[in-house]
């Protein structure tokens, strides 16, 4: 999983630390974790977290609060929609599995 210090998602996102500090604060979804030097490291996740927030704040104009509550609301979309592959995964795989035991394999195959 790749790491990103904060100065390389000021470059990549065009928007200054302290903003970045101030979204993170302000949105609990991002989460970055310490290395072993104690600096801030933000993951994929956090990245793509970052670039939906300026995304909903600077071309859809929602306002902090309220692009919180899309990310919120986004997250637990998420949450249901992996749930429903999850389960569908399941299904296939059982589906699978008694195809694999019901079926008869010749004594010469390997």
């Amino acid at each position: 999983m790749a790491f990103y210090g904060i100065r390389d998602v000021e470059r990549l996102l065009k928007v200054k630390v302290h903003v970045l500090r101030y979204w993170e604060q302000e949105i609990p979804l991002i989460q970055p974790k310490k290395d072993v030097a104690g600096k801030l490291r933000y993951s994929n996740r956090d990245l793509q977290i970052f670039l939906r927030l300026k995304y909903l704040l600077y071309k859809r104009h929602f306002t902090v609060e309220g692009a919180r509550e899309e990310l919120f609301r986004e997250a637990a979309g998420e949450q249901q929609d992996l749930r429903a592959q999850i389960a569908a995964l399941r299904s296939e795989l059982v589906d699978l599995c008694f195809l694999i035991n019901n079926k008869d394999v010749p004594k010469d195959a390997p």
